[in-house]
């Protein structure tokens, strides 16, 4: 009897061809047309890929970093309006617009050890952010900067450094602001391969929902514990947050301000 002859195995997908990184998706929905009118004002006047990153760039950035309570992972076009999320909030807008317009985008996913949240929340053993990559000028051009509005940012580096702590609030005392639109920026200050806040890279997402689907999230985390565990802390540190800029600015908080 003659040995089976077994199937050539099909070649493994090439994870960083930008053309991989342009579809849509339940979270990042492309077709929602306030979404597709949002990118076309915010690049309309653009004349290359990077001008482009750079202004959808800096409409997230102003998005209000907040922690609120979800009981799902909310669509790129919820975010916008709500004008305030988290990590993986922003980051469904940021690679959502960057595609609308024309430029592949994706989502990198690492862990990074909980004392990079100090003085938000304690408890915390480690958390995943997201790091979006966009292709621009031929490579992928790295930066987690957006996930931290000017305002937070600012206040964040004031009580580092008024408590004498190197890490916390979820960035370096010495880490970066902004994005350039074509080199890494990351708030840790340092690229995530030298960071020693950096547990583990965990490869590439088309968004936050496919993360959390993924066997690398789910090896991880037990159902219950995915489902309860941000939503329990949430509460704890939206108020580290209001208090952190409140006491930045002297008094309380403003209310976010929704757009159309």
């Amino acid at each position: 009897m003659s040995a089976a002859v077994s199937e050539p195995s099909a070649p493994a997908p090439d994870l960083d061809d930008p053309r991989r990184w342009m579809g849509s998706s339940q979270l990042l929905d492309l077709e929602d047309t306030k979404l597709r009118l949002r990118a076309r004002s915010l690049t309309q006047l653009c004349k290359s890929d990077r001008e482009k990153a750079l202004a959808i760039y800096g409409f997230v950035k102003r998005i209000v970093f907040a922690k609120p309570f979800k009981m799902r992972l909310r669509t790129a076009r919820e975010v916008v309006e709500a004008n305030r999320g988290d990590a993986p909030d922003k980051a469904t807008v940021f690679v959502a617009l960057l595609r609308l317009a024309g430029v592949p985008a994706r989502i990198r996913y690492i862990t990074l050890r909980g004392e990079i949240l100090r003085g938000l929340t304690t408890g915390v053993s480690q958390a995943a952010r997201p790091v979006v990559e966009a292709w621009v000028q031929g490579r992928w051009a790295r930066t987690d900067t957006y996930i931290f509005d000017a305002g937070y940012m600012a206040a964040a580096r004031q009580r580092l450094k008024e408590q004498g702590w190197e890490w916390g609030y979820g960035i370096h005392v010495a880490g970066h602001t902004l994005w350039d639109g074509a080199h890494d920026a990351f708030v840790g200050g340092m690229p995530t391969d030298q960071d020693p806040m950096v547990v583990e890279d965990l490869g590439v997402y088309c968004d936050p929902l496919e993360f959390v689907s993924s066997k690398v999230y789910r090896n991880n985390h037990p159902r219950l514990t995915r489902a309860l565990h941000w939503n329990v802390l949430a509460p704890t540190m939206e108020r580290a947050i209001r208090d952190l800029r409140e006491d930045s600015s002297g008094g309380p908080a403003l209310p976010a301000r929704k757009t159309s």
